[in-house]
């Protein structure tokens, strides 16, 4: 064996990989250097769409590549989450997630094909929006005493909507209806927005969800607000009690943040949280909350990942006392 062909095969070898790390290293500063795609894994028009177009528009001024909303409805924001959690993990790829996809869906669904714990790459929340009981006109209630009072001498006649069995508006209700010691009739829908539009019609009588997705609609009259799921009033909505005020301690808020493909390198993580956090301090965008009802709330990647892992045990315990089964 020629040893001196061996040591130049051997720092050849050591040279190329070397280049490609450093390469690589390269790619991953530059990053991003074409359109990222946002996946949105509910429909156009509710909560999660709504945030993810915000924050899509301040990644395309930061960086100056586009942001691609991709909406990936299905299975409670199974399908689309799975999508998110399969894709390359270059950093072109990231995910909105919520309380539903994030930290119930673990107890509702078996066989999930995603683990939001250890087998995606968390970035940062992004927000809180307050879930906001909201009723049609026709519904005889003005405050949640009197909801209450209309839904125990009616079991299960009023309707309620959601974006699909097992989404945030789904266990909201239920932990509602656990709480009140009451029963309505669930109608999921394949996101939150045709919900709305059916709660609009009287076609369903309640919603309990996200504020973006209803508050145009309280301010204009053709819903009736009675409580938000929260231990607080909203900011910009003061006039609409908390639920707590009548049920003592009761709170059901949605959350939001991004995620990415597990393995997606910690610097490109590490950039998308910095904007995130420079984007939720902006005057105009912490109003732009405000008006729907939402709060901007951020963490690290790793208060992020424990924050998920203490909901998943939380909601757990609520799925099986409200005894939540999905289709």
């Amino acid at each position: 064996m020629n040893l001196n062909l061996s040591r130049r095969a051997v720092v050849a070898g050591g040279l190329a990989s070397g280049a490609a790390s450093l390469s690589g290293a390269r790619a991953q500063e530059a990053w991003p250097t074409r359109p990222i795609t946002l996946i949105v894994p509910f429909t156009p028009g509710g909560s999660t769409d709504i945030l993810a177009r915000i924050i899509g528009q301040k990644f395309t001024g930061a960086w100056g590549q586009g942001v691609v909303v991709d909406n990936r409805p299905g299975a409670g924001g199974s399908t689309g989450t799975t999508q998110i959690a399969r894709a390359a993990p270059d950093g072109y790829t990231i995910g909105m997630g919520h309380i539903g996809t994030l930290s119930v869906n673990p107890s509702l669904y078996k066989g999930l094909q995603y683990d939001p714990v250890d087998g995606v790459a968390h970035i940062s929340m992004l927000a809180k929006v307050h879930n906001i009981c909201v009723v049609h006109p026709s519904v005889p209630a003005n405050n949640i005493a009197e909801l209450v009072d209309y839904l125990k001498k009616n079991p299960g006649k009023v309707n309620y909507g959601s974006g699909g069995n097992g989404s945030a508006a789904h266990i909201a209700t239920a932990a509602f209806m656990v709480a009140t010691g009451t029963d309505m009739t669930h109608v999921p829908y394949r996101g939150t927005a045709p919900a709305v539009t059916d709660l609009l019609a009287g076609q369903i009588q309640l919603m309990m969800t996200g504020g973006p997705a209803v508050l145009p609609h309280v301010r204009s009259g053709t819903l009736r607000a009675l409580g938000t799921a929260s231990t607080t009033r909203l900011p910009s909505a003061n006039d609409i009690p908390s639920i707590s005020e009548t049920i003592s301690g009761f709170e059901a808020s949605q959350w939001y943040g991004l995620i990415a493909p597990k393995g997606t390198p910690d610097v490109i993580i590490e950039k998308i949280n910095v904007e995130i956090r420079k984007a939720m301090t902006e005057k105009a965008v912490m109003e732009a909350l405000d008006r729907d009802g939402a709060e901007a709330w951020t963490m690290t990647p790793a208060e992020f990942r424990s924050f998920i892992d203490k909901e998943i045990k939380r909601w757990g315990e609520i799925v099986k006392l409200s005894k939540i089964g999905v289709d």
